[in-house]
């Protein structure tokens, strides 16, 4: 038996209990479709199902001045501003920065660290995703609220 087969989080948890977490409210910033609907199944598939697609970085940056998220999955390297400037922008808005946890997701994310950590951002996801990944990333948000 697969997890989740047979069970719902009210039976493993007992009557009255809920043992999944409200779901964060997310921003997928990625340009490449396949990835960003993928990343957005797997995310409403852990419960998050207020999540929003950007498909560059200006989107996103319009995004999150219009919306307040939890979580942001940033590409690196977008169209139009990359996840960079929308790092940067973020730090030049910081009512928009609150309460806001940026995870990059980029295949080249170790040659980025540097620069990445200059600029706060510590989370980090190699491409391609996992959905085991995605679940651990999102349990160290929740745990350093």
């Amino acid at each position: 038996m697969t997890n989740g087969d047979a069970y719902d989080d009210q039976t493993l948890a007992g009557p009255g209990v809920s043992s999944r977490p409200a779901g964060l409210r997310v921003l997928v910033a990625e340009d490449f479709e396949p990835v960003r609907t993928l990343t957005t199944r797997m995310l409403n598939k852990l419960g998050h199902d207020d999540v929003d697609e950007a498909e560059d970085g200006q989107e996103a940056v319009d995004a999150l001045g219009a919306k307040r998220y939890d979580l942001l999955l940033l590409d690196m390297s977008m169209p139009r501003l990359s996840g960079i400037d929308v790092v940067r922008w973020l730090h030049a808005h910081p009512d928009r920065l609150e309460g806001l946890s940026i995870v990059v997701v980029s295949a080249a994310a170790h040659e980025e660290r540097p620069m990445l950590n200059e600029l706060g951002v510590t989370l980090m996801l190699p491409k391609p995703v996992r959905i085991q990944q995605l679940s651990d990333v999102i349990d160290e948000v929740r745990a350093g609220r």
